[in-house]
């Protein structure tokens, strides 16, 4: 019996639309039958206690019909929201406004035959006064299970996880109240929210008050005796993001979160569960980048796109933001086949409903034969050539392969992009090709080069370069260094304390690539401002507070000197080219003055394929000079000595 009990009670939709359904015939009933004591000051006359029970079956007949017609008894009791009552009023409002029509309005002798409802002399009133009661019955049914869980039995807004204080109360911020609420506040317990828009300041969001603006984040975390931060601001810039940081590290607060950034964005969603810790990129290069997502989906939305060096960090991010855009195909190519195995792992997570879409093609750039195999395959509409050597000091000494590489290897996909009518071939290209003074950053200007040369000859194939500098976390970047020679307790080395780099974080930068590509034309070479340099000595610095310590006594910073073809400064915006303004105020057209033609970059090629291969391996000041008769501005600073791995 108690097992025949116990299923008896176990929920289920069959259980729950019956219960509804009882519940709204009995609320129906006392609705209507309030009105006429409401109308009739508690004392309803004879005849219209007649009117009553005759209308009785029309309202229950019409309101339970309109009420399974909007869906009201497939609403989770649980979860009832401002969406599920919002369909109860509307449901209401078209059920009376139908009894109102069938009972007040006469149809005349033609449908004297037909059972018509029409009442003479029913009050008008009644649907009005009828209407608000049913209203807050039925909503009140609905409801009633959330307050109770909420409010009375203590298995809602119980105060079992941290005391948080959610900072920004948007479209963000409602999303991780809602999804805390849901989760019956076990991990957060939100005790405010801050938000520098005045007009918010008061209000209340789920019941949680906005307390003011977030340069009040100190004095409420300590009246609050809050425990945890969650930051729901999305277009946070590095500097307020750091300022949050710190006030919140120097009050004690450990937990402190920001929300993900979200691939999908046709579909955002905030789940606390994935909420991530605050990095050293958010700190340093965390930047207000607006896009225009409407025309990057026109740009994308339906077209085969392939992907050089997708493994790569720039690859692999490009290769995440496109699947949001729904393409028609994505290809993923890149030499490194344990890389393309972990991006089709990421895409099957974010993007389950994309992956039979993608290919991962394992291939090397200079293979010719690969690269029209690949083309011939997917036919490609646009195609991002991120596939590059990149680590400066490591191509000062293998220039062979940074020419094999960033040359040989751009000309063979530029040239089946151009043979297989390739609507748009987006070069990723580098800062450190203004003034090279390297040979990864003269490769690269060579490579923009072949992109200009071949726009001249394809009739169709529009080729573009986007110039960006630094990206935080990426492959052979300072960070990993840095958090490596923390990871084993120091020192943390620096070339220089004046050293300065531009920064932005990997998927702002991406955005930015994805929007210069559909504003690019032809021919040009497009830069982003990726906003203002940054000391690397500040990121060292950033870093070790990060992790909890103090720098110089905690973990020591060590100066090692500059090395092989690195500058002090990078420059983006330079006066070697000048730029100029596009509609994108983050994206600027460099004024190339030099270019090359395809006879001079064949002319090119023909004396690098002979360096490579009469030359010894330790032979770098060959290539240097053939560099420097094609790329104007190329000097050599900080030559290394002829050694080679």
């Amino acid at each position: 019996m108690p097992d025949l009990f116990n299923k008896f009670l176990q929920p289920s939709q069959i259980k729950r639309t019956a219960f509804f359904l009882s519940g709204d015939f009995v609320f129906i009933v006392l609705s209507l039958y309030c009105s006429f004591l409401i109308r009739f000051e508690f004392a309803i006359p004879a005849v219209y206690k007649a009117m009553l029970f005759r209308s009785l079956p029309l309202f229950l007949i019409v309101k339970l019909t309109v009420f399974c017609f909007f869906g009201n008894y497939k609403i989770t009791w649980r979860y009832v929201g401002i969406n599920e009552l919002n369909r109860i009023y509307v449901a209401t409002a078209v059920a009376e406004s139908l009894l109102m029509v069938a009972i007040l309005i006469p149809f005349g002798p033609h449908f004297a035959s037909l059972p018509m409802p029409f009442i003479s002399g029913f009050p008008r009133s009644i649907f009005f006064i009828d209407a608000m009661l049913s209203t807050l019955l039925l909503s009140g049914l609905r409801i009633s299970k959330r307050l109770y869980l909420d409010k009375v039995s203590g298995r809602g807004k119980r105060d079992v996880g941290q005391r948080t204080i959610v900072v920004g109360a948007g479209s963000t911020g409602e999303m991780v109240l809602r999804d805390i609420e849901q989760r019956g506040y076990s991990d957060f317990y939100p005790v405010g929210l801050l938000d520098d828009d005045k007009i918010k300041t008061g209000g209340y969001i789920h019941g949680v008050k906005v307390l003011g603006p977030t340069g009040l984040l100190r004095e409420v975390l300590a009246k609050q005796c809050a425990e945890a931060v969650i930051i729901a601001i999305p277009s946070l810039n590095h500097k307020t993001l750091r300022e949050i940081y710190h006030s919140a590290k120097e009050y004690g607060v450990r937990t402190i979160k920001i929300v993900p950034r979200i691939y999908d964005f046709h579909q955002p969603d905030i789940n606390i569960k994935n909420l991530e810790e605050i990095s050293i990129e958010d700190l340093i290069g965390r930047q207000i980048v607006q896009v225009d997502h409407a025309g990057i989906n026109d740009f994308i939305r339906g077209k085969s796109v392939l992907i050089t060096g997708a493994g790569g960090s720039i690859g692999s991010e490009i290769a995440m933001q496109v699947c949001s855009f729904d393409p028609a195909r994505v290809v993923l190519f890149d030499i490194d086949e344990t890389e393309l195995h972990s991006m089709s792992l990421r895409i099957g997570r974010a993007f389950s409903h994309i992956e039979e879409k993608c290919h991962f093609i394992t291939g090397d750039i200079r293979d010719v034969s690969r690269i029209d195999e690949v083309f011939m395959a997917f036919k490609p509409d646009i195609v991002f050539h991120a596939a590059a050597y990149k680590h400066v000091p490591m191509m000062e000494l293998n220039p062979k392969e940074s020419i094999k590489v960033n040359i040989f290897g751009t000309y063979a996909v530029a040239e089946a992009a151009a043979r297989y009518n390739v609507v748009k071939f987006i070069l990723i290209s580098t800062d450190k090709a203004i003034r090279p003074t390297s040979i990864m950053g003269a490769s690269k200007r060579v490579a923009e080069y072949i992109g200009q040369a071949f726009n001249g000859l394809s009739g169709r194939t529009e080729y573009i370069s986007v110039r960006f500098g630094n990206v935080l976390g990426s492959r052979g970047s300072v960070l990993p260094i840095f958090l490596e020679q923390l990871k084993h307790g120091g020192p943390i080395t620096v070339t220089h304390p004046d050293m300065q780099r531009y920064f932005m974080t990997i998927p702002e930068a991406v955005s930015l690539v994805l929007q210069a590509s559909t504003i690019g034309k032809g021919g040009e070479v497009l830069v982003l401002d990726m906003g203002e340099p940054v000391k690397i000595l500040t990121l060292a610095e950033e870093l070790i507070r990060l992790h909890g310590m103090m720098p110089y006594s905690d973990i020591d910073i060590s100066f090692t000197g500059l090395r092989p073809g690195e500058k002090l400064f990078e420059e983006i915006l330079t006066a070697e080219e000048g730029t100029m303004a596009t509609r994108h105020e983050k994206i600027y057209v460099a004024k190339n003055s030099e270019t090359r033609t395809s006879d001079e970059i064949k002319r090119l090629l023909e004396e690098l394929k002979a360096i490579l291969r009469e030359t010894p391996m330790n032979d770098t000041r060959t290539i240097k000079n053939s560099l420097k008769k094609f790329v104007k501005y190329y000097s050599e600073e900080n030559l290394p000595a002829n050694k080679a791995l």
